[in-house]
């Protein structure tokens, strides 16, 4: 036979390893400067702007 496993401990070790996982993954999208944020800010505006720079119509939906 197996040796009986204490559940509380699994499911506490289970729940303390989940919660590590969320502040790994709150630390990479909140922990930016605001630097960072502000040159993917200008990043996308730039795309946004040459995007609709090439498009042949005014609205998207008048392909009609």
């Amino acid at each position: 036979m197996s040796d009986p496993i204490n559940l509380n401990k699994f499911r506490k070790a289970k729940a303390k390893a989940e919660k590590e996982q969320r502040a790994v993954e709150n630390r990479a999208k909140f922990g930016r400067t605001k630097a960072d944020k502000t040159l993917d800010k200008a990043r996308a505006d730039k795309v946004i702007r040459l995007t609709d720079g090439h498009r042949l119509k005014d609205n998207p939906e008048d392909r009609g």
